[in-house]
């Protein structure tokens, strides 16, 4: 999720929610007591907000007002991440494990600080292992009075029946490009044109536009991705552009963890005394051994995060190309690359089009769900995607 706490900061905490009307109503009502229950699932695809509505469901139960105000001080301690009384677990890993969970689950059962609520989010809760989910299982059958959990999933079939069946949902869904763009100029100050270009771009996932319209880098790459199914004419190409999307993963993945990846050395250095001491203590190697362990699996999440990302793009462009050769109207994701995405109709029927979509996702599923090599994938998917009539046919 977006830190968006220095933007929101000021505002009611359910301004970030970009076209979740519905959704916004509901838990406003609940917040006031219509409806409240221990257990809430959050579900939407990537970019929806769950998180953020999840967050701003629990500022909203511990404002002092009850509104969610953005204001007061229960509003601005949950959503910086410091609230006495809300425990957010997110993980940069591939799956959230056991112990994690067994530690919330204590946590659960003890009052709350305050006179309000006790409150668990857990992002990411499709990414639990199975002895985690039969952990927090446990701890949603037997709840306590005042504690209150909040689970973030994709979609419900993500989480254990089990789990979902004692849980009332909150299902967001996509907003709109109009609303998004809307939303970036209000927050961002940025102009309507780039807010309307970032925010079709972004197709609807709220974190994706505000980086787009934040970042000319972040946009540059974009550019070069979305740029590739034209090229694809040949096998050298379609290698050349499997390879390019592993660098721009690998790339971006470091430029994201390799400030945390150092500061985290630097406080373990300096919980175990190595700097001042000079030397290291008995329990500093396997401290430092986890750490290293954790890190190269967070760093593997984020090569992935990334090339899936890439992936989303290009499939955006071949999406366009199927609207433009049955005649669709109404602006592409990809205006912008019109001319392009039309000649790639020239040379591809939609049919062609619609298996080159497929192959994207084979290769998603190969990377996230069977572990294979990113970089063999793309190659694989490349090739499908190459276009009809271009050379090596």
């Amino acid at each position: 999720m977006t830190n968006t706490a220095s933007t929101r900061q000021g505002r009611p905490v359910w301004d970030d929610l970009v076209g979740q009307g519905p959704v916004i109503t509901s838990l406003q009502r609940a917040a006031t007591g219509d409806g409240m229950t221990h257990a809430w699932l959050f579900t939407g695809p990537p970019g929806s907000g769950r998180s953020n509505a999840a967050i701003a469901f629990a500022a909203a139960l511990q404002c002092e007002t009850g509104t969610g105000c953005g204001t007061c001080k229960s509003c601005h301690t949950v959503t910086t991440s410091s609230h006495a009384d809300v425990r957010i677990v997110r993980t940069e890993k591939l799956s959230i494990g056991v112990d994690e969970v067994r530690d919330l689950v204590r946590r659960a059962a003890l009052s709350p600080a305050g006179d309000r609520w006790q409150i668990m989010i857990v992002e990411d809760s499709d990414r639990l292992t199975d002895q985690a989910c039969n952990a927090l299982l446990k701890a949603i059958e037997e709840p306590t009075a005042r504690t209150v959990w909040l689970l973030c999933a994709p979609t419900i079939e993500d989480v254990l029946p089990t789990i979902r069946s004692r849980c009332r949902l909150v299902t967001l869904t996509t907003p709109a490009t109009d609303d998004v763009a809307a939303f970036l100029v209000r927050t961002l100050d940025v102009s309507p044109e780039l807010a309307a270009s970032v925010a079709r771009a972004s197709q609807g996932h709220i974190g994706r536009a505000r980086a787009l319209a934040r970042d000319e880098t972040t946009r540059t790459r974009r550019r070069q991705v979305v740029q590739m199914p034209a090229a694809l004419t040949s096998i050298g190409a379609c290698m050349q552009a499997a390879t390019n999307i592993s660098e721009i993963a690998k790339e971006e993945a470091e430029a994201i963890t390799s400030e945390l990846d150092s500061r985290e050395k630097k406080d373990l250095d300096a919980a175990y005394g190595v700097v001042e001491r000079g030397r290291r203590p008995r329990e500093y190697s396997p401290a430092l051994s986890g750490l290293e362990k954790d890190q190269k699996t967070r760093a593997k999440r984020r090569v992935l995060d990334v090339a899936d990302r890439c992936l989303m793009d290009l499939t955006s462009v071949y999406r366009d190309a199927i609207a433009l050769s049955v005649g669709a109207t109404g602006e592409l994701v990809n205006e912008e690359m019109r001319a392009e995405i039309a000649q790639i109709t020239r040379q591809a029927t939609a049919e062609e089009l619609l298996r080159m979509i497929d192959a994207i996702f084979t290769a998603r599923e190969q990377m996230l769900e069977f572990n294979v090599p990113p970089l063999l994938a793309l190659e694989s998917m490349m090739v499908a995607l190459r276009l009809p009539g271009g050379a090596d046919r």
